[in-house]
């Protein structure tokens, strides 16, 4: 996507309504921001794009029908930022998100509102703690695309994984395990092939393994880590596979079985450090540590 032709539209709609830079910041984001944006050294995020656009007076789309720019990016785009504050867990700039495109046009019918739904839902889940309205939302969600003649779309798998993980935590195990067991059925009946994002498949085996666990069926457990982890290296993507070691180890540190617990511990260890990923490798150096103590007493 072209931004500097946003950028600059941005600029000469400004100087038309006859507003500063610092005007059309107000309430939005600051002065700096604008003139960056303006000068197409940054792109705006979808909400400070649809709120510059509400200030100058025109829809979000005319900034997607210019140059060469396809108007459903900021659909995109939305649901890209979207998907990245909800895996860092930044639900209060989530819902703030959602909130301004509850008002725009855009989001008011079929999948657009249910990615607003969907994201509400796990707000009111994660922070306010309200389970049932939060359910019920998911549910809402569902019903706007589903259709019993049709296998699920990869956003209904996406959203049963949700549910699911909402049992999970109100420790409702028989009931998460049905609507994972709703996922593998659907990724079945599409077939792995046509997955698209082939991180759902590797969530619903590693979700399905946690659950497994609390249940002391640790050796069903690792079966799933090992599933997930031969599905990884066969598709050639990273995402879960730290995590599918770290599990195995851990179901393996529950057998009371140390050995085994920390060869898969290590190869998570060394993945999370590849990756980055600080936290959990400190954590994972102590609970080594932890398992060295243990063997050796």
């Amino acid at each position: 996507m072209d931004y500097s032709i946003i950028g600059k539209k941005i600029k000469e709609l400004r100087q038309v309504v006859g507003i500063t830079q610092g005007e059309l910041a107000e309430g939005i984001c600051t002065q700096a921001l604008i003139s960056r944006i303006e000068k197409g050294d940054i792109y705006p995020s979808a909400t400070s794009l649809y709120q510059i656009s509400k200030k100058l007076g025109v829809d979000v789309n005319y900034f997607f029908e210019i140059g060469t720019t396809p108007r459903l990016d900021y659909l995109k785009e939305v649901e890209r930022q979207l998907r990245q504050l909800r895996k860092k867990h930044r639900y209060k700039e989530m819902i703030d998100m959602v909130r301004v495109e509850e008002k725009n046009p855009l989001f008011k019918e079929n999948e657009n509102l249910q990615l607003l739904y969907w994201h509400k839902a796990i707000y009111e889940f994660e922070v306010q703690k309200n389970w049932e309205f939060a359910l019920a939302l998911l549910n809402k969600a569902l019903y706007i695309t589903t259709d019993s003649k049709k296998a699920f779309s990869e956003r209904e798998m996406e959203i049963l994984l949700t549910i699911g993980g909402f049992y999970v935590g109100m420790e409702d195990y028989s009931k998460a395990l049905n609507y994972y067991d709703q996922v593998r059925e659907a990724i079945h009946t599409t077939g792995t092939l046509q997955l698209s994002d082939k991180s759902i498949k590797t969530r619903l085996l590693y979700n399905k393994a946690r659950v497994l666990t609390r249940l002391g069926k640790y050796s069903d457990s690792i079966d799933h880590c090992k599933e997930g982890i031969k599905w990884c290296i066969e598709e050639e993507h990273l995402y879960g596979l730290a995590q599918l070691h770290y599990h195995i180890g851990y179901n393996f540190e529950l057998e009371e079985k140390v050995k085994p617990a920390l060869s898969y511990i290590e190869k998570s260890i060394l993945m999370f450090e590849a990756l980055g990923n600080e936290e959990h490798r400190a954590f994972l150096v102590n609970k080594k540590e932890e398992l060295y103590r243990k063997m050796l007493s």
